[in-house]
């Protein structure tokens, strides 16, 4: 990872972009029988840890293995999927592809930590990750919430 650099003159700190995530060794583990554990601490090779988002964490370990396997990346957070009114829990949006994530953005019906959520989800589809669902960790088996396309 780098530490992300200023922008528009706000200095992030300690937080890190990630440069790539290990799919080969990742799949030399899964192939060994050891679960890999993810956790959203990287390092800049220079001796500093840095604080990365998990979502980012999540979407390039998904495409690093996306390569080797059918890979189905699942973010599970308090809600039951992406929603098109907050304060509605039952607005789940089923679908959402590149188009409507512009759409929904412009107009707002995204907004705030949503958007590098999204962003993370269409870069790994984008990248050959069969399927990202947003969901309630509640949910996880059934794969019910926000499917992304």
């Amino acid at each position: 990872s780098h530490k992300r650099p200023l922008k528009d003159g706000i200095d992030f700190g300690f937080v890190g972009d990630v440069e790539r995530a290990n799919g080969k060794m990742l799949q030399t583990l899964i192939n060994e029988g050891i679960t890999p554990v993810m956790a959203p601490l990287t390092h800049d090779g220079k001796g500093n840890i840095l604080n990365t988002n998990a979502d980012t964490i999540a979407s390039e370990t998904a495409k690093a293995l996306a390569p080797y396997y059918d890979v189905t990346l699942i973010y599970s957070f308090e809600k039951k999927g992406v929603l098109s009114n907050p304060e509605d829990d039952d607005s789940v949006i089923p679908v959402i592809t590149h188009a409507d994530f512009e759409r929904y953005k412009a107009d707002g019906t995204v907004a705030g930590g949503m958007i590098p959520k999204l962003e993370n989800a269409l870069a790994a589809i984008d990248a050959g990750v069969k399927e990202v669902i947003i969901t309630l960790a509640t949910a996880i088996d059934g794969k019910h919430g926000t499917v992304i396309k």
